[in-house]
């Protein structure tokens, strides 16, 4: 992937912040409000049957603020998010949807983006998206990754608030929804991460859902380097939560592009007699330690397939009262 500055991107160094308005979602007023809040992912399933996620999404009902449903993770291909999301809104909860650059040339994402928004779909989260080679043969080919998530924010942000798509005509009606990215502090040096966030945050991103957090203090120099470029101010900060079940789930963990398990997490699960049970304690230490932490504004839970395990992390960590 060699895209950096394509010539169809307008894209400037300067702050762009949302036009003052009315929350456009439940979501996005209770951490404009200051609220401290509470989210979750769901992946789809790999059949068009709904009734396991509805199932899901049932349970999580008035226990977490809104969920978000991922974009064929992994590379892997699974039910539509937008039909997922859409299914989510008829059952009385917020759906963060996940778009994927990858699958999407400029075309079908301002498509994608006008669809959601009258579909009633309010928050987006824009993601590059992982690489087709780490799905299953045979890959797809890499011919429309034209874009990435900080161009794919811009898009979103001129067609809401200047109301013009990409080849200059007016948009009469615009669309409406909170533009979210993801952060992946442990990527690289903090100080580069907090370069990728600025960028990020200029082209339109209002929240952002970082990746799995297991560090307190090299997350701390993660929000050190995002206070000394005054950004921790400009937009709401989720910090990724797990609990790890198994000693192959962290090594799977570590595997993946911008998540580290320390040696230390991994000495303590394989000296626990129940590993499922120490990686629940190791999870709500995190979580007592992160949310306290200056600039952090909520607990997104991810990789945890089970609703009822989700309920218990928030009753166990008091997230809600």
């Amino acid at each position: 992937m060699e895209i950096r500055q394509p010539a169809w991107w307008d894209g400037d160094s300067q702050y762009h912040p949302a036009p003052h308005h009315e929350p456009v979602s439940k979501f996005e007023k209770k951490l404009t409000e200051g609220s401290f809040v509470v989210t979750c992912e769901l992946v789809p399933p790999l059949s068009s049957d709904y009734a396991s996620l509805k199932n899901k999404i049932t349970k999580l009902t008035n226990i977490v603020d809104a969920i978000n449903i991922t974009d064929s993770a992994s590379a892997i291909p699974r039910l539509s998010p937008m039909t997922c999301a859409i299914e989510m809104l008829e059952l009385g909860i917020e759906p963060i949807l996940q778009m994927a650059a990858r699958d999407r040339t400029r075309l079908s994402l301002q498509s994608d983006l006008i669809g959601a928004s009258a579909s009633g779909i309010r928050n987006i989260l824009l993601i590059t998206g992982d690489h087709p080679n780490k799905g299953k043969k045979p890959f797809s080919k890499m011919d429309i990754w034209d874009y990435d998530s900080i161009q794919a924010a811009w898009i979103a942000r001129k067609l809401r608030d200047e109301q013009i798509y990409l080849d200059g005509r007016k948009v009469s009606n615009p669309p409406s929804y909170f533009i979210g990215s993801a952060a992946s502090p442990n990527a690289s040096e903090p100080r580069y991460q907090a370069i990728r966030m600025e960028k990020k945050i200029n082209a339109g991103t209002q929240f952002f859902q970082t990746n799995l957090i297991f560090d307190k203090a090299r997350f701390e120099s993660y929000l050190e380097a995002l206070d000394k470029r005054n950004l921790l101010g400009k937009m709401h900060l989720i910090a990724g939560i797990t609990a790890i079940r198994s000693i192959n789930a962290a090594k799977f963990m570590n595997d993946l592009p911008g998540i580290e398990v320390p040696d230390k997490i991994i000495k303590r699960l394989l000296s626990a007699k129940d590993i499922k049970k120490e990686g629940y304690l190791i999870c709500l230490e995190l979580i007592g330690k992160i949310r306290s932490l200056p600039g952090i504004q909520g607990i997104h839970f991810m990789a945890i397939d089970d609703p009822e395990s989700i309920k218990s992390l928030i009753v166990d960590s008091h997230l809600k009262n």
